[in-house]
């Protein structure tokens, strides 16, 4: 029989948790337009890119709306005398009708202040002055009746350009596309399908990053800061880690488990990782305590009861212990032993220990 004292030692505490596995992002991807469905291109566990064309519906109708649209703006456009490269008018001055409608007004405005030159010198008659005065409040008349129908004509193209690029991005969204990379979760359409407004069509979920929700004892709430380093593992690949830091934590606790939750942000280049894996995490801290602590092998279990035979004099006694952490070779005692404490380890493997039995202690 061998002795192992209870002792006390200085330990650097590694948070042990578990938690699961979630995407980065999920959505779901919902058609912006009305219309038949007239390809699904792809299916669940498909990869997407950002981008990538998901459904195509029907766009006969929102092209021919949007070519209506074109037309009447084209109309416009021409009415005001707007090259190609033109989007409005610098000045409603510039316009072809203003133009034309003030070299008639400079014009009549020149005869007329001829005539009323001439009537004031009495060598036209009353009614030749009239005329040209008539004509010149006509033409005047003219030149703002053509200011005001440019006026017009702007609100009209600023209005039917509004509806012609909204015609426009009807007809894009008869593609509906991928609005990140990642992959198909879920799918929901089908070719031939009428689909309205908001109808979904797929869930699609990023899955590099993923995100490990943590469950952390409340009593460790001041241990992990942000950006603390996380090694998981995961059942599918139990000898391979998986490393990540800590992004967030709740904080709130949960009244029913006394633990509030931490998430991690863990790469997934390779795409090994699922999300909703279960995981195990480690969680290495700065904090450093004094554990009371015996070897492992000096410790016992049976029927869910951890126990420590110590010895007293040339006798041991069974004790129940209460048992935190794991050290490597150690294991950390938290009630049931006291420092100094002397615990039996059998040398052979045969070796029976009891309560009350005697030993030789070997040297």
């Amino acid at each position: 029989m061998q002795l192992a004292a209870v002792k006390t030692q200085p330990v650097r505490r590694t948070v042990e948790a578990v938690g699961s596995l979630f995407a980065d992002e999920e959505v779901v991807v919902s058609s912006e337009v009305e219309g038949r469905t007239n390809e699904v291109l792809v299916d669940v566990g498909d990869r997407v890119t950002e981008g990538q064309v998901l459904v195509q519906i029907s766009p006969t109708e929102l092209q021919l709306a949007s070519q209506q649209q074109q037309a009447a703006l084209e109309q416009i456009r021409a009415r005001l005398g707007l090259s190609e490269s033109e989007t409005t008018l610098r000045d409603i001055r510039d316009a072809a009708g203003v133009k034309k409608a003030a070299a008639d007004l400079a014009d009549v405005q020149q005869k007329f202040e001829r005539a009323k030159e001439l009537s004031e010198e009495g060598l036209l008659p009353r009614q030749g002055y009239e005329e040209a005065e008539a004509r010149f409040k006509s033409a005047q008349a003219n030149y703002d009746l053509a200011l005001q129908e440019v006026r017009n004509l702007l609100a009209a193209l600023k209005q039917v350009s509004v509806t012609s690029e909204l015609a426009q991005k009807k007809l894009r969204d008869t593609q509906i596309r991928a609005p990140f990379g990642g992959y198909v979760k879920a799918r929901s359409v089908a070719p031939g399908q009428f689909l309205r407004v908001q109808t979904p069509v797929f869930t699609l979920v990023r899955v590099d990053p993923l995100r490990a929700r943590i469950a952390i004892p409340e009593k460790m709430a001041g241990w992990i800061p942000a950006g603390q380093a996380v090694t998981i593992f995961v059942e599918a690949y139990p000898d391979r880690p998986f490393t990540g830091k800590i992004a967030r934590a709740n904080p709130v606790v949960d009244p029913q488990t006394r633990s509030y939750e931490a998430e991690a942000v863990v790469q997934n280049r390779e795409g090994l990782l699922r999300p909703g894996f279960f995981v195990k995490a480690s969680i290495p801290t700065d904090r450093v305590e004094n554990l009371l602590t015996i070897p492992q092998k000096a410790l016992n279990y049976a029927y869910g009861v951890y126990s420590v035979y110590v010895v007293q004099g040339n006798q041991v006694q069974q004790r129940e212990v209460k048992i935190g952490d794991r050290l490597a070779n150690d294991v950390e005692i938290v009630a049931g032993l006291a420092a100094g404490d002397q615990a039996a380890i059998p040398v052979n493997q045969g070796q029976l220990l009891f309560n009350g039995a005697s030993v030789d202690i070997a040297p």
